[in-house]
């Protein structure tokens, strides 16, 4: 079975195997693989087995994911890749290489923490892409342009930037701590509206303080969001788009 080394710098922090379901890697706890590191994004990538390859992905990071010294949005994986991830390195091995690994160190290996994976998908869309990854090569790379970023765009109103990068699972508007979107002004709410990425990575908008509108029509339940939809709350406009 693959494992994934976590190290810094020459020592070994932690373990992961990776078997039928998928290890995410990221900042937030509730990752398999967690990176307690700022230059990493709370959902930053996943290691995944499939059709019998291990395959990466990144989840669009803002510093992103490097394999052998090339940054990468879907790759496959090989025993004795070398992930870069902020500071931190990733070392692909499988139980033999591990375990000689171990004892050319004369030491006992660490025990593999606790799991919280998440369960693999497995779609016919998945499944046609990884045919068309294997038909050019065991290490070939995907071209960034074919792997779209979901991103928001403010059309209107008083916000700190321009456009985001939806990187993580939860992306907030309002003018809270926590916002990714931040709001400005005396009245913004603190929570506006809330975007939640689910595990299709599909994006749904839903009601926070404020109630939205999607394309002028007015969400009481989450909503899926398409590309070229237009966001309408607390006096200011968003446009969800993907970028290449």
């Amino acid at each position: 079975m693959p494992k994934l080394v976590l190290k810094f710098e020459n020592a070994v922090l932690r373990e992961v195997p990776v078997g039928a379901k998928e290890v995410s890697i990221g900042r937030s706890p509730d990752n398999g693989l967690v990176i307690d590191n700022p230059a990493i994004s709370h959902y930053h990538a996943r290691v995944f087995n499939e059709e019998g390859r291990l395959m990466l992905e990144d989840f669009g990071s803002l510093n992103g994911t490097f394999v052998n010294g090339q940054r990468v949005k879907m790759v496959t994986l090989k025993a004795g890749d070398s992930v870069a991830i902020g500071k931190h390195t990733i070392v692909v091995s499988d139980s033999r290489d591990l375990d000689g690994f171990a004892s050319g160190n004369g030491g006992t290996r660490p025990a593999a923490p606790k799991i919280n994976e998440t369960v693999m998908l497995d779609t016919k869309e998945r499944r046609e892409f990884l045919q068309k990854v294997a038909a050019v090569g065991e290490s070939s790379q995907v071209a960034p342009a074919r792997l779209k970023v979901p991103t928001i765009v403010v059309r209107k109103g008083k916000t700190n930037q321009r456009e985001y990068s939806l990187n993580d699972k939860l992306t907030v508007v309002g003018k809270s701590a926590m916002a990714t979107v931040k709001l400005r002004g005396w009245f913004a709410p603190r929570v506006a509206v809330q975007i939640n990425r689910r595990d299709d990575h599909s994006y749904y908008i839903g009601a926070a303080d404020k109630v939205p509108t999607v394309n002028g029509v007015p969400i009481a339940h989450p909503t899926k969001l398409s590309s070229g939809d237009v966001i309408a709350v607390a006096g200011i406009e968003l446009e969800f788009v993907y970028r290449d």
